[in-house]
């Protein structure tokens, strides 16, 4: 394939991209880009649609159970597969398994057909399950001795039924119980790692190949691991427990939404594409890595649970073409710092969902989400941008021989590209929208949509032309292996301004 042609773009600053070094940096998890469905939409509990608030950390309006049966929720899934499918969220420490107990009308209940019916979803998609499993202890003086009573009921009931669960984690946020139980609800870390060595046992006498992970601790933008000393309990958590995780996970949002009692950096457009505000992300993570190396060096490092902003996604920006741009980021840069998993929050759900709960439709970052599966491999490679508004990132690509280079323009002029080390460049999917807020995005200047349940890369047109990111854009080059390139340059140059 033909290298696209050189031609001058005047008044825009050349970007160069520069892969250093044939060998990859590490590989991630074939189920890299995974996703959650909260617990809340699943059993039908508290959720944010239809609210403007939170209390406690969760929703005011009640939902009906999400139905796993509909079609269309069906066809998407199997287009973006196979994944890692959480099953968690804030109501994960209050829900009950099978029945609620006497008195408790209105109480959360995850039934005996919701949780058939989703190991039936799990086996048509061949998605793994990674189950956050009930805490439950709001008084300080009970932490340190939980009770695994009603989940060995729920494990025993699985294993009769030969379900497979993958993962298991205890408790959803552990740090932030002060927040979502009141201060005298939140566990310290020498009694959080008791009662995870209960649970690690119960877990393992019914299911002996299960990863356990932990502690799926709360960062925030600027704060961190939230408050501190209170909820500060990751490191000391990490040594006390000392190698006894498969799993060390964390929860991160790069923005708040309107309904989050704390905004640290809320969801406005300005901060979704500025290049400062996807920095927390790799200093949090930098730093979890350290603990994981020093604390617990046997286990993978994932992202447990993500979003574009906290409290259900923002209003009119998590559902629109500007959350395509953090999403496609952290994948990059979760991958390229050596985390083994990135779960989304959500699939479906929230103003955050990759499909929206009610229309059952995909949202622009569903699209990104199927690009990233559909090109970039589980091999992360070296590359660097000279400039910040242009986001670079390598793999080996998912189709076979040769990488996929991501490119992020994070800029609102077009950026002009020169790539050096990288080789001869074949195919291209440049995903762009009319303006940052707009429901729908174009690929190759068409409108992606399922025909008959399935979609195919060959269904937009081989792009050609200059190698010029389009402004607020998102790519995907296809880097041709060396036996390809007799009829490519090595490289794709722009002079600029000439």
């Amino acid at each position: 394939m033909l290298a696209p042609r050189r031609a001058p773009v005047t008044g825009t600053e050349l970007t160069r991209i520069t892969a250093s070094g044939d060998a990859p940096l590490h590989h991630v998890d074939a189920r890299y880009l995974s996703w959650s469905i909260d617990v809340s939409v699943f059993a039908g509990g508290l959720w944010w649609e239809g609210s403007n608030k939170s209390r406690r950390g969760i929703g005011t309006s009640r939902l009906s159970p999400l139905a796993l049966d509909a079609r269309e929720l069906n066809r998407l899934v199997r287009a973006l597969g196979p994944a890692y499918l959480r099953i968690g969220g804030s109501e994960a420490d209050k829900i009950h398994y099978f029945e609620a107990p006497p008195g408790e009308s209105n109480a959360l209940v995850l039934s005996r057909e919701q949780w058939d019916d989703l190991h039936e979803f799990l086996r048509r998609h061949d998605l793994k399950l990674f189950f956050t499993c009930k805490y439950g202890l709001f008084r300080r003086n009970e932490h340190g001795r939980w009770d695994g009573s009603a989940l060995e009921h729920l494990l025993a009931y699985s294993r009769e039924r030969d379900y497979a669960i993958d993962v298991f984690e205890l408790g959803n946020e552990l740090n932030a119980y002060w927040a979502f139980h009141g201060l005298l609800s939140q566990p310290r870390a020498k009694n959080l790692a008791q009662d995870y060595r209960t649970f690690k046992a119960l877990v393992r006498r019914h299911y002996p190949e299960a990863r356990i992970c932990g502690p799926g601790s709360a960062f925030w933008p600027r704060l961190g691991e939230t408050i501190r000393p209170i909820s500060n309990i990751t490191p000391k958590f990490l040594r006390e427990l000392a190698g006894e995780l498969d799993i060390v996970d964390w929860h991160y949002y790069p923005f708040q939404s309107e309904r989050s009692p704390v905004r640290t950096r809320a969801a406005r457009r300005k901060h979704m594409t500025d290049p400062a505000s996807f920095t927390y992300f790799e200093r949090y993570s930098q730093h979890l890595m350290d603990l994981r190396d020093r604390l617990q060096p046997q286990a993978e490092l994932w992202t447990g649970e993500t979003g574009s902003a906290q409290c259900g996604g923002q209003p009119f920006r998590s559902d629109r073409w500007v959350s395509g741009f953090w999403w496609a980021d952290q994948l990059g840069l979760g991958a390229r710092l050596g985390q083994k998993v990135m779960v989304r929050q959500a699939l479906v759900g929230g103003d955050y969902g990759l499909i929206d709960r009610l229309t059952l439709k995909p949202r622009p970052d569903y699209w990104v989400s199927w690009l990233w599966r559909q090109l970039m491999g589980t091999g992360v490679y070296a590359v660097a941008s000279s400039r910040p508004q242009v986001r670079a990132y390598l793999h080996d690509s998912a189709l076979g021989a040769g990488r996929c280079l991501l490119l992020i323009n994070l800029d609102e002029q077009p950026a002009p590209v020169q790539l050096e080390g990288l080789g001869a460049v074949g195919r291209r999917y440049t995903v762009t929208a009319k303006q940052l807020t707009s429901r729908k995005l174009r690929i190759n200047g068409v409108k992606p949509k399922l025909k008959k349940g399935r979609i195919a890369l060959d269904r937009f047109p081989v792009q050609t032309g200059l190698a010029v990111l389009p402004p607020h854009s998102i790519s995907f080059w296809e880097i041709l292996p060396a036996a390809a390139d007799q009829y490519c340059t090595s490289s794709i140059s722009i002079p600029s301004g000439s």
